[in-house]
Formats: C-alpha cells, sequence, structure tokens
C-alpha cells in the first residue's frame, strides 16, 4: 500500500547561502531598506520583492501562497517563472519549471514508460495539484521502485489522476470538494495564503498556464481507496 510525508518547503527555493527566502504572494509594496538573513524553516523576509513591470504581467495577478516570493525569485524569467508558464500548455509548463522535474517524468512516461500523460494534461482545460520535487523524494523508495515498473503502471496512474480536476479553479473559489478526474474527491481547505489540499500545503497557487490552473503542494496526494 502507498504511504505518504508531508516535507516542509524549507530548502525548496534556497538560492545559494545569501538569497532571501521570502514569504506570501502580495506581490506589490516598496523595497524594505533593512537586509535580512536566510531562514530555513520559515519563508519569510522582511524584505518584500521590488515592484516592477513584470509584475503587472495577468500572471500574477491571482497567485496565492506562503512561497509564491520565493519562487518568483528563483525562476524570476523564462519558460519556468510565472509568466513563462502562463505561455504554454500545463505539461509543457510543468517540464520548464525546475520543481516541477518529478511530476514532469512520473506524467511524461520517464518514471514508467507505460504511463504518458502529456497530451491529456495539454488537450484541456484542468485544475492540477501539482507535487514538488520534495514531495516525491519522501516517498518511500520501496514506493518509487514500485511505480517504475509495468505492474505499478496502473497505480501510477491512479495517483496522477487524483491530482487533476476537470475545469479551471481559481484561488477566490477553491475551497471545498472536486471530483478528480481519478474518480475520487479532494477537499481544498483554508483561505488566501492558508490552503490545503486534503492534508498537503499549498506552496503557491493560481499559477497559470495556457490551459490550466496550477497549485504547486508540499506532498503527493494518495486517493482514499488507497489510503
Amino acid at each position: 500500500m502507498l504511504t505518504k510525508k508531508n516535507p516542509k518547503m524549507a530548502g525548496l527555493v534556497l538560492v545559494g547561502a545569501a538569497t532571501l527566502v521570502l514569504a506570501g504572494c502580495s506581490m506589490g509594496g516598496t523595497t524594505a531598506e533593512e537586509s535580512t538573513e536566510p531562514t530555513t524553516d520559515t519563508m519569510e523576509s522582511s524584505e518584500p520583492m521590488e515592484t516592477g513591470s513584470a509584475m503587472d504581467d495577468p500572471a500574477y495577478a491571482n497567485l496565492v501562497g506562503s512561497a509564491c516570493e520565493a519562487y518568483d525569485m528563483e525562476v524570476p524569467d523564462g519558460a519556468g517563472s510565472i509568466v513563462g508558464m502562463s505561455q504554454d500548455p500545463v505539461a509543457v509548463a510543468a517540464s520548464n519549471n525546475p520543481m516541477l522535474t518529478q511530476l514532469t517524468a512520473a506524467v511524461s512516461g520517464q518514471l514508467n514508460p507505460d504511463v504518458d500523460l502529456v497530451d491529456t494534461l495539454n488537450g484541456d482545460e484542468f485544475t492540477v495539484f501539482a507535487p514538488v520535487d520534495e514531495a516525491f523524494e519522501a516517498l518511500p523508495a520501496d514506493t518509487l521502485e514500485l511505480l517504475q515498473t509495468p505492474e505499478g503502471a496502473e497505480t501510477l496512474e491512479t495517483v496522477l489522476t487524483y491530482h487533476v480536476v476537470p475545469g479551471q479553479v481559481a484561488p477566490d473559489a477553491i475551497a471545498g470538494m472536486h471530483t478528480t478526474v481519478q474518480g475520487e474527491d479532494v477537499e481544498v481547505t483554508g483561505e488566501g495564503d492558508s490552503l490545503m489540499v486534503n492534508d498537503a500545503t499549498v506552496l503557491c497557487g493560481g499559477v497559470q498556464t495556457a490551459n490550466a490552473t496550477v497549485y504547486l503542494i508540499d506532498s503527493v496526494l494518495m486517493p482514499p481507496s488507497m489510503g
């Protein structure tokens, strides 16, 4: 039976030893004059991100979550950035995000050649709960080994499709129960920067792609029937 752990976001987006670690998704404000020391157990800083023309982009409009600013600092531009992801369909956008390499491998046939959901994900509108790399790394080694076998292909597809909800749901409407593509329900609780998906924390939600709304989460979700 599959198990999961709930790793925290600490260390996800540290950019060098002196990188600022920020919290919240407030994309406005002025630059604080005080210097800050990075921490590994919080995503907070007294120095908000500077305003600029990039943040006027609609891709920033609906962001929520404690790690959005840190994500924006780690990937400030390019195809994997907040703005860059908004230009591509979701499977392509995820493949460009350096925090989603394990999810990309899982949906594209790299983890298991019998499971390739790229065309499906790119072919309609979805809400995607996207576990970051640390979430996959927290899975037990025997679980990861199983998911790569022919016998584990069905299990892998079941788990992946449990992270996908038909249609795009914005952060201000995401709280509640949602039936996934897998067929079972996922529950979103909280509001604003304090959203949870089942037991997973939303690190940065409302990330737009050309056909999906993405919520980066800190653990891999398991369908209730597999719990």
